[in-house]
């Protein structure tokens, strides 16, 4: 966090601009025609539910059982496979969605749970394990790269904090945040507000990407001297690693910064019509700036839903957890059923990998508040697109959802089915704090789930 606040300061201190790439015509064709390039490199976009959603509202329903609770199930486009009621969207894109019931955990608390299904290790020991969005992003990003590898959407970080950065790969593959709750559990919709333009889309913007008033190119150029000078005069007394990386992460912003890349982030380019499509809010316009993202080669992209995207608690509902979850699902279906929609249209879904997933599922036992409590025993999770074999529920789970019948499934498993669908061995090797070699995951991809 504090990198993020010093790069700011640093950002509006320069007046860096990017004035000029939105109105550019020809970008949507140039983006057409590299969605069709063979050599294009595969993204992932992970749909981050912070609080833990319920399965068996979702995707892992037991309407023949007093667990069930009281949504229906519809049928899908794929014969047998079943979501809630709430998932009308998604139904139709069920021939892209492998649906994951059968995974199981030990963490049970918020920030556990987050650290183990972001790094696949639980918090402990002296090794600084990187979330896996940080270490795909380094393996599949390209230095000639003017976006970073990994940005985040949307990020509260009020849990597992650490498991939301790049760990000992260093700061160099550290997520830029597009609004961010910080730790405190505020609002975002509160804090990012709305587009000046009565339209009632959430604002996503990423900080100080534009000159302050009245700061000249000359001027600019004359400030980046400076810096450059002083910077070098430090890293020749201070020749640290750490300095190093400081210097790397400047060069990195100031390149995005300063080319027509940062027009990804202007939404306004996008026709009306879609954007009300995806969702006004804060998660609907993240995924619409997902796929303008990965339409721009960026590796890994996580957008999330939580209690500081949506307001209330999220999706951590101990107690009326039917009508927030109702609210809930039409949020995360108009979003995610967009986002496979225009991804598909536009070439790209054959190359961009999407995951569901939170710190743990819920208890399919109402409890007396008529809610659900933490449940790490019995989940789901779902992958979804390039490289997944979707139409298909992996796994079964028992009649009341409380264990794992079929096919149990771990978390470094998910993880490395993930690594392997975007093209990345999950055994890949990074130097850890501590000297170690350490692989992304320690897990092995489940085969039936990769096409």
């Amino acid at each position: 966090m504090a990198f993020s606040l010093n790069r700011r300061r640093f950002i509006e201190t320069l007046g860096v601009t990017a004035a000029g790439a939105s109105s550019c015509s020809w970008f949507p064709q140039l983006a057409s025609a590299a969605a069709t390039d063979p050599k294009r490199r595969r993204s992932c976009i992970l749909l981050w539910m912070g609080g833990g959603p319920s399965q068996t509202d979702t995707f892992d329903m037991k309407p023949q059982h007093e667990n069930g609770g009281e949504f229906k199930e519809n049928a899908t486009s794929v014969p047998g496979l079943r979501f809630s009621e709430h998932l009308p969207g998604l139904a139709k894109h069920a021939d892209q969605l492998a649906v994951i019931r059968s995974l199981s955990t030990k963490e049970g608390d918020h920030g556990r749970g987050t650290h183990l299904m972001r790094t696949g290790k639980p918090p402990m020991g002296a090794i600084n394990y990187p979330f896996v969005g940080s270490a795909l992003g380094k393996e599949l990003a390209e230095t000639i790269d003017s976006l970073p590898p990994y940005v985040s959407i949307g990020q509260n970080t009020m849990f597992g904090s650490e498991a939301f950065g790049p760990g000992f790969l260093g700061p160099k593959y550290a997520p830029l945040v597009v609004g961010s709750a910080g730790t405190s559990g505020a609002s975002l919709a509160s804090i990012v507000g709305l587009e000046n333009n009565n339209s009632g889309f959430a604002k996503l913007q990423v900080n100080s990407i534009a000159p302050p008033a009245g700061v000249s190119k000359e001027q600019m150029r004359e400030r980046l001297e400076v810096w450059r000078e002083l910077e070098g005069n430090f890293l020749k007394n201070h020749p640290a690693a750490a300095s190093h990386a400081h210097r790397t992460v400047y060069d990195n912003t100031l390149k995005m910064i300063s080319s027509d890349a940062s027009s990804a982030f202007d939404l306004s380019q996008e026709p009306e019509a879609l954007r009300t499509a995806y969702g006004k809010g804060v998660f609907g316009q993240g995924c619409l700036l997902a796929r303008r993202l990965v339409e721009r080669q960026v590796p890994f992209v996580e957008v999330s839903l939580n209690s500081a995207t949506s307001g209330g608690v999220g999706w951590d509902n101990h107690s009326n957890i039917f009508e927030s979850v109702k609210n809930l699902s039409a949020e995360l279906d108009a979003g995610w059923s967009s986002l496979m929609t225009d991804l598909k249209d536009r070439g790209l879904l054959e190359t961009t990998t999407i995951v569901w997933m939170g710190e743990f599922g819920r208890t399919p036992k109402i409890n007396g508040s008529g809610g659900r409590d933490h449940f790490p025993q019995a989940w789901s999770c779902v992958l979804a697109g390039g490289g997944i074999a979707g139409g298909q529920a992996y796994g079964k789970t028992s009649a009341d959802g409380l264990h794992v019948e079929e096919n149990k499934v771990d978390v470094s498993d998910v993880l490395a089915t993930i690594c392997s669908a975007v093209g990345v061995e999950p055994d890949t090797e990074n130097l850890a704090n501590t000297g170690r070699p350490i692989p992304i995951v320690d897990g092995s991809p489940i085969s039936e789930l990769l096409s």
